[in-house]
């Protein structure tokens, strides 16, 4: 008998299910005697016994099909060795629930926060693989995350529509992309969409430059200019700051958030009707991309690969191009940031795209 728990945490993103898919498939093809429980909303679930026995047939036909299967919540990392209200001790909880239906692995998917846990219990004695999934595109270990490019897409796509508006009203707009504390969607996005500034985390802007690339747009006879900005976006002085001043400086902040920010300061330096699209969890919703639904379905199949040869403690992330694992201890605690100088970074500049710097 083989016994598998699996878990969906943080975050939704497209490709989830996809993913799960992957697995169960690999490990069902080569065993028959598969035994599988879901648990439901992430480690919630694992937490508080709220599992699900399952079947192979309950992981198919859901490829293209968004979200989880499972359900999620964020269970904070920084939370998990403090005790419930109740005063129950969560990661004893976990350990004990992992005993209780005898386990041989649990399959972990999410982002950073869900890998940080991940690893603790494997530091705990449990047996886990895990599966890289946020659309920040942001784990370190792996080159891409599933859910990454179905939110370039989806962003792209807001961009693109936002083009015939700007144009129309010569307006400048202002559209916020998430990613958190990196900028990789924005950037790819900003650079599919023809984005003419693209404002990230990594290298922090000038509102004078900024403005200054609006108005010689304008002065060269063109109608509209086109700002992404990351939700993590921040300006040279703010960058300055020491980390809880910058929190305090964040919570007085009259500013719904960073692209409204920029927006009034672009109104007062250049006298031009700005306008800002927030596409939001848009980008995290709807089926997902072709692109998406291989990659999840290749993670899936090795760490089903994993699974079925013992190897735990691991993710299996994207290197050189191929499926690999990754040891968990590596992965845990540490972002994958838009490295400046990188080569995108550079080719955008050559075409004129401004940072903002």
């Amino acid at each position: 008998m083989l016994r598998i728990g699996i878990l969906t945490s943080g975050g939704d993103c497209q490709a989830l299910n996809a993913a799960m898919r992957g697995v169960i498939k690999g490990l069902s093809v080569k065993r028959n005697d598969l035994e599988i429980y879901g648990f439901r909303d992430g480690y919630k679930g694992l937490i508080y016994d709220i599992a699900d026995r399952m079947t192979p047939d309950d992981f198919s036909g859901i490829l293209n099909r968004g979200g989880t299967i499972l359900g999620t919540s964020r269970q904070p990392f920084k939370k998990m060795r403090i005790p419930d209200e109740n005063g129950l001790d969560k990661v004893e909880a976990m350990k004990n629930n992992y005993r209780k239906y005898k386990l041989d692995c649990l399959v972990v998917l999410g982002g950073n926060g869900t890998h940080k846990t991940a690893n603790l219990l494997r530091e705990e004695g449990l047996n886990v693989v895990t599966l890289p999934k946020t659309i920040d595109n942001d784990l370190w270990g792996t080159e891409m995350t599933f859910g990454f490019q179905s939110a370039v897409d989806i962003a792209t796509d807001t961009i693109d529509r936002i083009h015939t508006t700007a144009s129309s009203h010569s307006r400048v707009f202002i559209i916020e992309v998430m990613g958190h504390k990196v900028g990789h969607v924005t950037l790819q996005s900003g650079i599919a969409g023809g984005a003419d500034v693209i404002l990230l985390p990594e290298i922090p802007y000038d509102i004078d430059k900024v403005a200054e690339v609006v108005e010689n747009r304008f002065a060269a006879g063109k109608k509209f200019s086109i700002i992404a900005v990351a939700e993590g976006a921040i300006s040279k002085e703010d960058a300055k700051l020491k980390k809880k001043q910058y929190k305090a400086k964040l919570a007085e902040r009259r500013y719904p958030s960073v692209a409204y920010e920029i927006a009034a300061a672009l109104e007062e330096k250049t006298n031009r009707e700005i306008r800002v699209t927030v596409p939001g969890h848009t980008q995290r919703g709807g089926a997902p991309c072709a692109y998406d639904r291989v990659l999840a379905t290749r993670v899936g199949a090795y760490a089903a690969e994993l699974i079925l040869n013992k190897e735990y403690g691991y993710m299996v992330g994207i290197v050189d191009g191929d499926t690999k694992k990754v040891p968990l201890s590596e992965v845990a605690g540490k972002l994958k940031y838009v490295d400046p100088k990188c080569q995108m970074i550079k080719d955008a500049k050559t075409i004129g795209i401004s940072f903002g710097e």
